[in-house]
């Protein structure tokens, strides 16, 4: 056969080939777009609470504009992305931009999704493709009040606010630090919740170049706490081993996973592996504190087991006495919790941390610790919405932020209140 014939034969054939490897990507392929897809928290967003298909989406999410339903991203053709081909997808991904020419809501985290390798893309829709069971399912349309439904406007925001380069790793830093700081700022997304937001709703800062970056913010009424190194309310007297194990589990240095976290850590953070969680936990470890005003903690006070408050118009008793009541059985008199099962409340981060959104609504609504693989059983905490006044929540809020060596402003009653009229609670 000549060269030109085999050049011909090669191109009659190649379309069919490609076929070939797009109807059967390896399993190698598949297991890695699994682990990409686990990393990005895909399904999370994409799937309804309450039994709704793995994809399939309907999920509300709460934002300042209205409430936002998460698409079908199963392979139906008609109802999910099953028409997609790898660019409809990479550009709905990392520009926002769905087929047809549709903008998509930041609701979906291009401003991270960007920053994702190509070969961790493609892999994620090999496995997106070939993987998930298509299903025929049309969630309802997200309906947000004018001018917010005007998609066109969502074109103007993506070009002043969304980056538009891929991650680079850092030549100063090793391998490592490098991982961490990817999957933090990409398939991780975690300033989409941890980072506070600008005047546009956008991020304020997407990597450790921003002294805002990962330093909290407060999305659907949760305060996802600060990530930096400060030594009150961030990760700055938490070491790495603990923030790995906190990533996997949900527990670590006395901290219990809470709110929306719970979801993360169930659906996503628990799969990954020791190495990247510890490459997660060393980038973090690295970013320099904010240096703003914040809750402080004495551990000289806390082995004293003494009380330091700065609300004296309310009396330290009536705190106590509601503490005493409701949480020491599970907080322990000396506010240490129990390891596995209760956090330690005694210099616990989100305790001290300057905002209460949290603390508030964790009293108000209850919750639960996550449910993992390698993780204690999952415990609850109960409401007490009905059982305790807007005072009292404020009451026992402020004592715990002022005992045990915890030193951070004390909680009104207005704040409680504000926040149960929010929450219709």
């Amino acid at each position: 056969m000549t060269t030109l014939s085999r050049f011909v034969l090669c191109l009659l054939l190649w379309p069919f080939a490609a076929m070939a490897d797009d109807a059967a990507p390896s399993a190698q392929l598949l297991a890695r777009g699994l682990y990409i897809a686990r990393a990005a928290d895909c399904a999370g967003c994409h799937t309804a609470p309450r039994d709704g298909a793995p994809y399939a989406g309907g999920l509300e999410m709460s934002s300042p504009f209205g409430t936002i339903v998460s698409s079908n991203i199963t392979p139906d053709r008609e109802t999910g992305i099953g028409a997609y081909t790898y660019d409809d997808f990479a550009k709905a991904l990392r520009e926002g931009v769905g087929r047809g020419d549709k903008p998509l809501y930041p609701a979906m985290p291009y401003p991270a999704f960007v920053k994702i390798a190509d070969d961790d893309l493609h892999a994620l829709y090999a496995y997106m493709m070939h993987a998930v069971p298509p299903v025929k399912h049309q969630p309802p349309e997200t309906k947000v009040p004018f001018p917010f439904n005007q998609r066109w406007m969502l074109r103007i925001w993506r070009s002043v606010f969304s980056p538009k380069t891929r991650f680079e790793p850092r030549a100063d830093h090793d391998a490592s630090w490098n991982r961490g700081a990817y999957l933090v700022q990409s398939l991780g997304h975690c300033g989409a919740c941890h980072t506070p937001r600008g005047i546009g709703y956008q991020e304020r800062g997407y990597d450790e170049s921003s002294k805002t970056y990962l330093s909290g913010g407060v999305n659907d009424n949760w305060f996802a706490p600060n990530l930096r190194a400060d030594p009150g309310s961030g990760l700055g007297r938490i070491a790495r081993e603990d923030v790995a194990a906190f990533l996997k589990t949900g527990h670590g240095a006395d901290m219990v996973a809470y709110g929306s976290m719970v979801e993360t850590i169930e659906d996503s953070l628990q799969y990954l592996t020791d190495d990247d969680l510890r490459a997660i936990a060393e980038y973090l470890k690295t970013l320099p504190p904010t240096g703003s005003a914040d809750g402080a903690f004495d551990p000289a006070l806390a082995r004293q087991g003494r009380l330091k408050t700065r609300a004296p118009d309310i009396p330290p008793e009536q705190g106590a006495a509601v503490y005493a009541g409701f949480c020491a059985q599970c907080h322990r008199d000396d506010g240490k919790g129990v390891p596995n099962a209760f956090p330690g409340l005694a210099g616990n981060p989100s305790v001290i941390s300057e905002d209460t959104t949290s603390l508030i609504r964790l009293l108000v609504e209850g919750g639960n610790s996550p449910a993992t693989i390698h993780g204690p059983p999952r415990q609850p905490m109960p409401a007490f919405a009905g059982r305790l006044t807007d005072a009292q929540i404020a009451q026992v809020l402020t004592f715990v932020r002022g005992s045990w060596g915890n030193d951070a402003r004390p909680v009104t009653t207005n704040d409680v209140a504000s926040l149960r009229s929010t929450l219709h609670k």
